[in-house]
């Protein structure tokens, strides 16, 4: 299959607008079912060979072990628990009300209660509006939904190629339902402290060091499918280092800098997979030098720390 295909943000917004809310709704049952981890670890969906996965949850909220999936091949919400029991529906001709309530009935019926402490959007611009009530948000084209999982899919292993060349602490590649971002993120060893104001979300996101790498499909800021690179706290002097490839630039973004690369600079290359490696490398050397991390010792060549197997034996 091709390697990156389109995906234009105007042929499928309404859609990805649709979508975004539904992972909200499944979300947000995560973040309440789930063990917290540090930096939301536990939050985020993984991708999976049709879709994408909360991952088995339960037990610290009183539920049976289950989890969700979405497949979108057969475009399907499946709920499974531990004992067996199953339950799906089709996400198709679904607004965001009736999917809510259609996923509070599935996760009953595989005897999970549901906890969704606050039923409405997350830094969406509706987020006053309960999900139960939002019949306006009901547009999904099955051929776009299948595209974001083909694509989701590629750019997450490339970023798993990525993170396979460093041996420090660093989070999984994984689908975060706030943004409708896939990143993964390197962490340097300085504890970060934030300021009072700063919201409990970032300040557990940003508590210490750390270089993402990462990809959104667009919105109203940046309304292109992007690959995107950042570091927080951001040392001085990193909006000024050169990037790969020539297409790449610094963009200004609340008083810091991202580094991004369009989706169709990149895929309109030769070689596109290596050019977005190259892009995500070249902005962790440069951000890691300016930082002060020590980058020969958190090399990890061809994804080995063994120093046998580095040097041949």
């Amino acid at each position: 299959m091709e390697i990156f295909p389109p995906i234009p943000l105007a042929q499928w917004k309404d859609s990805k607008e649709t979508l975004h809310r539904f992972a909200q709704v499944i979300g947000k049952i995560r973040l309440a079912s789930s063990p917290r981890r540090n930096h939301w670890w536990n939050v985020p969906y993984h991708v999976t060979g049709c879709g994408i996965t909360t991952r088995p949850m339960g037990l610290v909220d009183g539920n049976p072990i289950f989890t969700v999936d979405f497949d979108f091949v057969e475009h399907l919400l499946i709920a499974r628990a531990l004992d067996g029991r199953t339950a799906s529906f089709s996400l198709l001709g679904q607004s965001v009300s009736s999917f809510h309530d259609n996923a509070l009935e599935a996760l009953r019926a595989v005897g999970v209660t549901p906890v969704i402490a606050r039923p409405h959007p997350f830094d969406l611009p509706d987020g006053r509006r309960n999900f139960a009530e939002d019949t306006e948000h009901a547009a999904y084209d099955p051929f776009w939904v299948n595209r974001y999982w083909q694509v989701l899919s590629q750019v997450a292993m490339v970023l798993e190629e990525f993170s396979a060349g460093f041996s420090g602490k660093i989070s999984p590649v994984h689908h975060f339902w706030h943004t409708f971002d896939l990143a993964v993120t390197r962490f340097g060893g300085r504890t970060v402290e934030q300021p009072p104001h700063v919201d409990p979300v970032t300040r557990e996101a940003y508590s210490r060091e750390v270089i993402s790498a990462g990809f959104w499909f667009g919105d109203d800021a940046f309304p292109r499918p992007t690959f995107y690179s950042y570091a927080a706290p951001e040392p001085d002097g990193l909006a000024a280092q050169p990037l790969r490839p020539e297409a790449a630039r610094w963009a200004e973004l609340r008083g810091s800098h991202l580094a991004l690369l369009d989706y169709e600079d990149a895929r309109a290359t030769e070689h596109a997979r290596e050019t977005v490696l190259d892009f995500y490398e070249t902005v962790y050397r440069s951000a890691a030098l300016l930082a002060d991390w020590d980058v020969d010792a958190l090399a990890c060549p061809e994804g080995m720390t063994d120093p046998q197997a580095l040097r041949g034996g």
